[in-house]
């Protein structure tokens, strides 16, 4: 029988996850045909402040791959806009002047931003935070320029605001309401959330209407209704979406915030459905992923022919972290003469808990610190379950826990697990137990559990081992290092020294590699490992190297590069300051800019000039490129501050000469701070030393990036040595037992803080790993000198290499 021919116009996450539904429904049913308006394949919108972050890429955010697309016989048209739908001839047309006929058409068209109509908003400068050409224009901002203003205190506000203070901007946010997030949280987590933002950096100005963006071509600040003004290189709107329904008001169909659509997500044009973002049901277009994927699934089984139950709306709830706090809300928290709040406020912990109640019914929650009763309290919520006979303060408590039983344990089979893509703890039970699924992974294939952000990993690898039981195998939750094998990271350094492999080709043949190239996510990983196994005797592989890496300088959007010469400590003198600006002048390097890392960056070096800047410079390389030791902050410390308890400077240079060069499995950062007011941000660094009265905090696994986390402390020491001795092992413990790409903060989350000092409390294993690292470190060379005195290599490089 000849397919019905499918055709969906928008390649986003609602839009394809009715796709996936459909071909779990029925996989011969159609020939599927896809147009994207954008150039890529389908990636996850959730996760585009990682990207903004700097610290993930556009294809570690993809749900679906291009191979996904050819293996499913879909036809993807990216990069292509459909203009019309003609209903009466039953096709499409494109930008391209393509026409497609459908016997089926989904509109899944999203949201767009909404952008303010103020005097000034189409100057240079001005974006929104909707998609992955927006994230590019800020990340090249943030190269040029210092101050960002964003408008809009809400969820993706405030994802914008901590990217670009990550990126070493001063960042404002205006907000037109007195609290931030008001739709998710009430007035004192809205507070909350203020005060550990301005913890963190960011600067608020609230209940601030925007009247003007004023400056020449480009943005240069904001005026406000009160006649207050606000200066700003960039200017971010984030107040909100709004449905995309041009098209579909363009071709008829039946509108009003969105595309109306009945129970089964059908237009008023017949084979014609909506999904998503666009669509609007008894008068609610969502806007969270939840829903979207809720209404997937009933769209998919109704075009499919088979009998479901219609789509009745959603329940709305938000569990996720804002800038490293957990927050949830859920239903309808307001309170007033009929609803009455239940509130626990432990405020030294910083942890907000309140329940709403109309009568014995709870109809909304928000908790602020602690959301891991958030599941249980939506589930609760959804079915409106009566707690008349329950003492209410306990609902608050986490009883699995009190109890001494697993939180899953306590859940009922109908409670969410996975609040992205809406899957319960009975769906997930039941792929355990009818489909043999036994691992986080199999279960994310099979039911999409943790697709999506993957904050509910954990949970879902609770349910596992709570389900399975004495059958539950730790060793198969193993995480494969790429999809061209099955072996876990472990399991491929054990390989690599029992058989003794070599080379990176050498690794793939023998332990059976699905492609025989390798990936880009595998070559690399396996290149470290080697070197990380054998630092003596292996030779690094260039060309399995990320092209920064390999080019020892940081390429730009224009295919320039930039430069950072190491300055140990932050501390130069005026030769080498003089060297920098000859430099400058000499190759008309357009930008010099101080970084948050206390060196300097020439931006805008030409490929092939690179060899002769390094060589009239005459310094080592500061690594800023690579997966090593990249720099060590310092204050000036006792030596001239009236503060300082410490020799912060002197420890600085000391640890940047010695860890110089060193590779691991992600960039490290270093700070030194002479006491502690922290001037170094100590506290946020992989590893961080605070000067005390007689002698060091060490505080390792603290992150700046997108998800924020401050530093543990791991050990108070006395001397400079000692804290020598502390950072070479725990350096490489973290060389040799963390995935290649797991920064420090993650990979002490996954091992636990007290697992690390136990392994450093040992004299003997610490001795032991000094001596590796140690090791390791004997083979360094100052990779600028290397190839300035290498002419094959130069060659090899800067006149064939290209910029892929």
């Amino acid at each position: 029988m000849e397919k019905k021919k499918l055709v969906l116009i928008g390649n986003g996450m609602a839009g394809v996850r009715a796709i996936e539904e459909i071909l779990k429904v029925s996989e011969d049913l159609f020939e599927i045909t896809i147009f994207g308006s954008e150039p890529h394949p389908n990636y996850n919108r959730i996760l585009l402040s990682k990207v903004l972050q700097g610290d993930t890429a556009v294809k570690d955010i993809t749900l679906n791959d291009w191979e996904w697309y050819e293996e499913n016989n879909i036809t993807l048209y990216t990069g292509e806009t459909v203009t019309e739908i003609n209903s009466n001839k039953m096709v499409v047309v494109s930008d391209n002047g393509r026409i497609v006929p459908y016997d089926e058409l989904i509109i899944a068209t999203g949201s767009v931003p909404f952008i303010l109509p103020l005097p000034g908003a189409d100057k240079q400068g001005v974006t929104a935070f909707r998609d992955i050409k927006d994230t590019d224009v800020m990340l090249e901002a943030s190269k040029k320029y210092k101050k960002a203003a964003v408008i809009g205190g809400g969820l993706l506000g405030l994802e914008a605001a901590r990217g670009l203070l990550n990126l070493g901007m001063e960042v404002s946010v205006i907000h037109i309401a007195p609290t931030l997030m008001e739709r998710q949280l009430d007035e004192t987590a809205g507070k909350l959330l203020q005060k550990e933002l301005e913890n963190q950096g960011m600067k608020f100005l609230l209940e601030k209407s925007t009247d003007e963006i004023y400056g020449a071509e480009r943005v240069e600040g904001l005026r406000f209704k009160d006649g207050t003004q606000l200066e700003a290189d960039l200017v971010v709107m984030a107040v909100g979406i709004k449905p995309n329904i041009a098209l579909a008001k363009e071709s008829g169909l039946s509108v009003n915030r969105g595309i109306i659509v009945n129970d089964f997500l059908q237009t008023d044009f017949p084979h014609v459905y909506s999904v998503g973002e666009c669509a609007e049901h008894n008068g609610i277009p969502y806007g969270l992923v939840a829903p979207l994927y809720e209404q997937a699934k009933v769209l998919a089984k109704h075009i499919c022919g088979q009998e479901t139950a219609p789509y009745k709306g959603s329940v709305l709830s938000t569990q996720l972290k804002v800038s490293g706090v957990e927050v949830f809300s859920a239903g309808d928290f307001t309170e007033d003469e009929e609803k009455k709040a239940i509130k626990i406020f432990d405020e030294q912990d910083g942890v907000y808990k309140k329940i709403v109640l109309k009568g014995n019914k709870i109809v909304g929650a928000v908790l602020f610190g602690d959301s891991k009763e958030g599941n249980r309290l939506f589930a609760m919520i959804k079915k409106q379950a009566d707690i008349s006979d329950t003492e209410k303060i306990s609902i608050l408590q986490p009883i699995g826990e009190v109890a001494g039983e697993s939180l899953v344990a306590s859940m009922s089979a109908d409670e969410i697990i996975c609040g992205c893509n809406g899957v319960s703890k009975g769906t997930i039970v039941q792929a355990i137990q009818e489909n043999g699924c036994s691992s986080v992974d199999e279960i994310k294939a099979c039911t999409s559990a943790s697709r999506s952000c993957g904050g509910c990993k954990s949970l879902v690898a609770d349910v596992l081992q709570h389900t399975l039981g004495s059958e539950f195998d730790a060793s198969a939750q193993k995480e494969a290092i790429c999809g061209c094998t099955t072996l876990s990271r472990d399991e491929v350094v054990e390989a690599i020294k029992e058989k003794g492999l070599t080379h990176t080709r050498e690794v793939m043949n023998v332990l059976g590699w699905e492609s025989e190239e390798g990936c880009s996510k595998c070559r690399p990983a396996l290149n470290y490992y080697l070197g990380m196994v054998k630092p003596t005797e292996y030779e690094d592989e260039r060309e399995s190297r990320f092209v920064n890496e390999r080019m020892h300088a940081n390429i730009q959007k224009d295919g320039t590069y930039s430069v950072v010469p190491r300055m140990y400590g932050g501390v130069t003198n005026a030769k080498d300051l003089r060297r920098i600006a000859d430099v400058v002048d000499k190759y008309e390097i357009p930008l010099v800019k101080v970084t948050g890392g206390q060196r300097i960056d020439l931006f805008g070096v030409n490929k092939d000039d690179l060899p002769k800047v390094w060589k009239e410079l005459d310094m080592p390389s500061g690594y800023a490129y690579g997966k090593s030791l990249r720099t060590v902050k310092t204050c000036v410390g006792e030596q001239f501050c009236r503060f300082g308890t410490q020799d912060s400077m002197g420890l600085g240079i000391e640890l940047e000469k010695k860890f110089e060069g060193l590779q691991t499995p992600h960039k490290v950062k270093m700070a030194v701070s002479a006491c502690p007011r922290s001037c170094a941000e100590s506290g946020f660094k992989d590893i961080g030393f605070i000067g005390i009265d007689g002698g060091w905090e060490i505080y390792i696994g603290g992150n700046g990036g997108t998800h924020v986390r401050g530093g543990d402390l791991l050990y108070k020491v006395k001397t400079d040595q000692e804290a020598m001795e502390i950072t070479g092992a725990y350096l490489q413990y973290y060389r040799e037992t963390a995935n290649y790409l797991e920064r420090t903060s993650a990979w002490v989350d996954r091992v636990g803080l007290a697992h690390v000092q136990e392994v450093l409390d040992d004299k003997n294993k610490r001795k032991e790993l000094n001596a590796r690292i140690d090791e390791a470190l004997s083979v360094y060379k100052d990779p600028w000198k290397e190839i300035i005195e290498s002419e094959k290599t130069t060659k090899e490089l800067f006149e064939t290499v290209g910029l892929s």
